[in-house]
């Protein structure tokens, strides 16, 4: 069998594909950050406008340009274009079929440069605004457009019938689901095309069998497919090559309710996967997040960063010097056991954990094991990238008596993260592991577990604080200090990290200032002491807020209802503000959203790379706890 099984991945991986995708894959991936950061092309005007000027200006300059009616030279497609060009392409048997209905062939993107990419826009600048003079070439996203965009397309001499608002909808929420830094590490990418070619060889095998199957792909392998369907006339030769024909997209089913058609695809997907290569299907850092995270704003806050830069001799930089950790998502499954005693009777099930447990993972799980119990399990978690996952083989009695019996380890064994991890080699593997039994006695034929694991690229991780108060946590205290809400003229804080080691205290006082021979000013301060006892006075209330770090920073409070509903604003060379609530990154899933919103704050930072703002912190008011994202 497992011969078989390679023979097939062999010969999935002999598919021969004109496109390097793993290159292709990166600059896929930067040009779909960069239509993030300009969200006015999901929806609405700016979207509308754009579909227009693809119709009208862009397919017609790339008809031109493909026939050498225009001089030579590689064309940059302007950028709001190219998104609605992107969206076409993601459906290739429609592309296909309206270029040559309106240009007699299909237009392709060689010779064609990203508008991202740097690359000097000039020359087709200049052969844009020849050709379409009323029309400029440099598109203003946030400018407005009175004209009914529509009526002019349907004016226009060619244009798609497809419904390109609809296919835009479609695919804005891709981005998020690929947009983790691992998906863009050259490894990942490599396993990702490899998988791709499985995944093609699976749907040749069933039109062979005339097998009627939706096969639907995990996220690593739809990223190198969409890759691959940006090239078409490349797409559609080496489809043709192994399919016959155009593979279709079909990118209409979102209903992810088990028992609909994509569930049972998947799963589908996933048995015949793993029965024709007996590989696993799922892998770390490919599955499904679930939904995009709710904005915390609607409008880019790109006012906020004009003209900011960061000054890196600020001395405030650092003042907690925490180590630098990293972590990987795992993906674990026991996929067999074999070499039982002879005679056992009993269920199993494996229990793992770290061998030294670390500051991410401290934990004890069950699995259950496939070929025991038939039903897939998998654990997804997060651990350092370091250390050994012990296993061990438990078997519990299914006697019928009252009296039960305590569960029976059959013996153990351990996989070394730092093998695969430190350097990374391989980010997957499935293999038979030998157990020690757990009597010391000598077996011929020991029990072996066949353990499936993956894995991501180490990251950095974030911190996990603690801040605990000498007196009863206040957010008026030492957390967040409001203006005329002082309840102590001194209060104390220990900032305490996951080691449980203290990297900083915090101390809320007077202070008085004498101003030239006048009346003293009494002012508030916030003194940090730090781990090596040095003390720094590190915020200084002043009018109606506070001055932080020798006045690099500035944090004000609210008093009125902000626009986006955010209560704090830290500024300084950077732009922060303070959502009520979990936000973002930390947006809690269905299953934790009973726990109150009140008793959190999450720290939101906006910057030309995330104009619509990302989570780089987590408070805890009510614990003291909050999770930092260095």
């Amino acid at each position: 069998m497992e011969v078989e099984q390679e023979f097939e991945w062999n010969e999935a991986q002999k598919i021969e594909i004109n496109v390097d995708l793993v290159a292709a894959a990166k600059r896929h991936l930067q040009f779909l950050a960069a239509v993030d950061r300009n969200r006015c092309l999901y929806d609405g005007p700016a979207l509308e406008r754009a579909i227009y000027r693809y119709n009208a200006c862009w397919l017609p300059l790339l008809s031109k340009h493909s026939a050498s009616q225009i001089p030579e030279g590689p064309l940059v497609v302007p950028f709001e274009c190219e998104w609605v060009w992107h969206c076409h392409r993601l459906n290739p048997v429609q592309y296909k079929s309206d270029c040559e209905a309106l240009y007699g062939r299909v237009l392709d993107n060689s010779n064609i440069f990203s508008s991202v990419q740097g690359t000097c826009q000039r020359h087709t600048e200049e052969i844009w605004n020849r050709l379409f003079p009323e029309e400029p070439y440099n598109f203003n996203l946030t400018r407005a457009f009175p004209e009914n965009v529509s009526e002019k397309l349907s004016g226009s001499e060619k244009y798609t019938k497809y419904d390109l608002v609809s296919a835009v909808k479609r695919q804005s929420p891709f981005f998020y689901q690929v947009s983790r830094p691992h998906m863009n590490n050259d490894l990942f990418l490599e396993g990702a095309v490899a998988r791709y070619k499985g995944f093609l060889h699976l749907i040749k095998r069933n039109k062979e069998k005339s097998i009627r199957r939706f096969c639907v792909p995990t996220y690593d392998i739809d990223l190198i497919w969409h890759t691959h369907q940006l090239h078409p006339v490349s797409y559609g030769k080496d489809l043709n090559e192994v399919l016959g024909k155009v593979l279709e997209h079909d990118d209409m089913d979102s209903d992810r309710t088990k028992g609909k058609k994509l569930d049972t695809g998947f799963s589908g997907t996933t048995k015949q996967w793993e029965e024709t290569f007996g590989r696993r299907y799922w892998r770390a850092g490919a599955m499904y997040r679930g939904s995009t995270p709710s904005p915390v704003t609607t409008t880019p806050c790109l006012s906020y960063m004009i003209g900011k830069e960061v000054d890196a001799s600020n001395e405030f930089q650092k003042i907690i010097q925490l180590p630098q950790r990293k972590v990987v998502e795992v993906l674990l499954e026991i996929v067999g056991v074999r070499n039982l005693p002879e005679g056992h009777k009993g269920s199993l099930c494996v229990s793992f954990c770290k061998r030294q447990p670390d500051a991410i993972f401290n934990a004890s799980q069950n699995l259950s094991i496939l070929s025991e119990s038939g039903k897939k399990q998998v654990c997804s978690f997060e651990c350092e990238p370091t250390g050994e996952l012990l296993f061990e083989l438990i078997s519990h009695s299914t006697s019928n008596l009252p009296i039960k019996r305590a569960p029976k380890v059959l013996g153990s064994t351990s996989l070394s993260l730092q093998d695969f991890l430190a350097p990374v080699s391989e980010l997957s593997v499935e293999k038979w592991l030998e157990l020690l039994p757990s009597s010391g006695a000598v077996i011929s034929k020991p029990i072996s577990l066949r353990v499936s694991v993956s894995f991501t690229i180490p990251s950095p991780a974030p911190h996990l604080l603690h801040m605990i108060c000498s007196r009863p946590f206040l957010k008026s205290s030492c957390l967040f200090p409001l203006p005329g809400m002082f309840r102590h003229t001194k209060s104390l804080a220990h900032v305490i990290d996951e080691t449980g080691v203290e990297v900083l205290s915090l101390q809320m006082r007077d202070s008085s200032q004498d101003k030239a021979g006048e009346n003293c000013i009494h002012r508030k301060e916030v003194i940090g002491i730090m781990a090596s006892g040095e003390t720094r006075t590190l915020a200084e209330f002043v009018g109606t807020g506070w001055s932080l770090m020798d006045s690099h920073w500035s944090l004000q409070f609210q008093k009125k209802s902000s626009d986006d509903g955010h209560i704090f604003e830290l500024a300084g060379n950077r732009t922060i503000k303070f959502f009520p609530g979990r936000k973002l990154a930390y947006e809690p899933k269905y299953c934790e959203k009973h726990r109150s919103e009140h008793n959190f704050m999450t720290a939101v930072e906006f910057s030309m790379e995330d104009p619509y703002g990302k989570a780089v912190a987590l408070f805890n008011l009510k614990s003291g706890i909050f999770k930092v994202r260095w």
